[in-house]
């Protein structure tokens, strides 16, 4: 499993935008707007592929502060869900954001994943709140360096 940054626009991008949509917004009825894609612009966008090249996953990086980002759009690959992906691609977020110069990761996550970024060591602030229609938690982990 290969984890890296792609650029947006590129060839790349597109095939994030497709699993994202596939994965989390086609289910809820969604679908992008020409706005919403161009607003990740500045965004960092990463990624995991197989030794193949294919796409099994991929997130968005948003910047919130100096020293805070969140950690949006994470998919899967249906059929590879559960399998650790998921858990690498977060692990390679951290280190990325640490060499950025990040030191807080936040996310919205869904109330199913929760769980999930527990076990990465993710913890829960202020209430529950609805977005893209299903219920979600705010959730922040402090990164620290090995």
């Amino acid at each position: 499993m290969i984890c890296r940054e792609i650029m947006h626009g590129s060839r790349e991008y597109e095939e994030t935008v497709a699993l994202r949509d596939d994965v989390l917004r086609r289910p809820l009825g969604l679908i992008f707007s020409p706005e919403d894609l161009s607003a990740e612009v500045d965004d960092f966008h990463l990624t995991c592929y197989d030794d193949e090249g294919n796409l099994l996953g991929c997130l968005v990086l948003t910047i919130e502060g100096e020293q805070r980002v969140r950690m949006r759009q994470v998919a899967v690959r249906p059929d590879l869900q559960r399998s650790g992906i998921g858990t690498s691609l977060i692990q390679y977020s951290e280190g990325f954001a640490l060499a950025h110069g990040f030191t807080q990761m936040t996310t919205h996550a869904r109330h199913r994943a929760i769980p999930f970024y527990l076990r990465l060591g993710y913890v829960p602030y202020g209430e529950p709140f609805e977005e893209v229609t299903i219920p979600h938690r705010k959730l922040r982990k402090e990164l620290m360096k090995d």
